[in-house]
């Protein structure tokens, strides 16, 4: 039998991933190699980590995310893959994070730099400006309000020009609307 990778969680400190939730029978041959306190498990391969977890985002001093499954399951419990080459650096004094917004969902997410798919275009951030935009983006999903000040005959057009610009730009919030 194959001896299977194990590293250290302590490698996992200050990192950024984004996995991808599989079904449970995904994992059913694997052992657990690790059982954290919060009581996610953890399945190591040579080409990735497995986890079991029931909560996603921060974790002590990294950021790992899930992209859930089409359609998403019912259960608390959640199991997502990544394979080793995604898990990135992450730190606070560093520009690591760029935005991506989906009109259709109304949803922004951040990714990271070293993501295979960034194209330079978006602005990088560090994790604080970061953190700011997104509450700015998610609020123009979200809200209305901030419309009543404009002339506009399509809200989702206009909805869509300062989001850009807040993804494309170091522009602030109020010099977008003072430019509309």
């Amino acid at each position: 039998m194959e001896k299977s990778f194990r590293p250290s969680p302590k490698s996992f400190k200050n990192t950024f991933c984004v996995f991808q939730e599989v079904l449970p029978d995904t994992i059913q041959d694997l052992k657990i190699q690790y059982d954290s306190k919060s009581g996610s498990k953890y399945f190591y391969t040579k080409e990735g980590m497995f986890r079991l977890s029931n909560h996603w985002g921060r974790l002590a001093n990294s950021k790992w995310r899930l992209e859930p499954l089409e359609p998403e399951t019912d259960s608390k419990f959640k199991i997502g893959y990544a394979s080793w080459d995604e898990f990135y650096p992450d730190n606070t004094e560093e520009e690591l994070y760029y935005l991506e917004a989906n009109y259709i969902k109304k949803t922004v997410n951040y990714q990271h730099k070293n993501n295979p798919n960034y194209d330079s275009k978006p602005i990088l951030r560090t994790s604080f400006e970061t953190t700011k935009k997104i509450k700015q983006i998610r609020n123009l999903f979200e809200l209305t309000s901030w419309a009543k000040y404009f002339e506009y005959e399509d809200l989702e057009a206009l909805r869509k020009v300062i989001i850009e610009e807040l993804i494309y730009t170091n522009k602030t919030l109020d010099e977008i609307k003072r430019t509309l």
